[in-house]
């Protein structure tokens, strides 16, 4: 479904990535681990569309989107949950969901679905979205992500700053979305949940990838040589 060839990306004069491959098939979860400053976020960005890079060096569905923009790559059905959620304060909770699926993609996504995956939200829909807890707001992110009907869903980091019981609610509407073959891929700095969630783990350090196996294959003291360099 996508393939990621010798990607760079620099934030001014600062290189970020260097020349990472990367590839994910359909239907099928992988894991970014890593430690701060790896890179994960910035790859994420770049095949979303908000860091462009040369064309060719991300290819989705056979055609190179490199340097197309955000909002056409999110037609062509990649969807990002940032990290931080990053909701409209502004509008409510319905109207950020809704403001997902402003792209008009067919799929199974309504916004009658996303309030069965996750009900808080229907009995908050009318409320700002700065009314949220963080968990709540972290569910109205991956819902309005859902709302763009995506084949590819970017995760950045949906665990971060949650309660642990919060993790778990957030993970297991997570694991429904990809029993339906969704297609995902997570930035996770738990190595364990990511080994427990996905099919593959990816590791960067320093921009570059380290390692890269079936999350269950992998021994913990190579994910811990691959993350740390240690």
């Amino acid at each position: 479904m996508l393939q990621v060839r010798g990607l760079t990306a620099f934030y001014g004069d600062f290189q970020a990535l260097f020349g990472v491959d990367f590839e994910i098939d359909d239907g099928e979860r992988v894991a970014l681990v890593g430690a701060n400053g790896a890179g994960k976020s910035t790859l994420l960005r770049s095949i979303a569309g908000t860091l462009r890079s040369t064309r060719d060096a991300i290819v989705f569905d056979g055609r190179p989107i490199g340097d197309v923009p955000a909002a056409e790559v999110a037609r062509l059905g990649i969807a990002l949950v940032p990290e931080g959620r990053r909701l409209f304060p502004s509008l409510t909770v319905e109207e950020n969901l809704r403001a997902g699926g402003l792209g008009d993609r067919h799929g199974p996504w309504t916004l009658e679905r996303v309030y069965e995956l996750f009900p808080m939200l229907r009995e908050k829909r009318n409320a700002s979205a700065t009314a949220l807890s963080g968990g709540q707001q972290q569910m109205c992110a991956i819902g309005r992500a859902l709302m763009a009907n995506p084949r590819l869903l970017l995760c950045d980091e949906i665990s971060l700053g949650l309660a642990p019981a919060v993790v778990k609610q957030v993970y297991a509407a997570l694991e429904q979305v990809c029993a339906a073959g969704q297609a995902v891929v997570l930035v996770e700095q738990d190595v364990e949940l990511a080994r427990s969630t996905t099919e593959r783990i990816v590791c960067l350090l320093h921009g570059r990838v380290t390692l890269s196996g079936r999350s269950r294959e992998l021994q913990r003291e190579a994910i811990s040589h691959a993350y740390f360099g240690v």
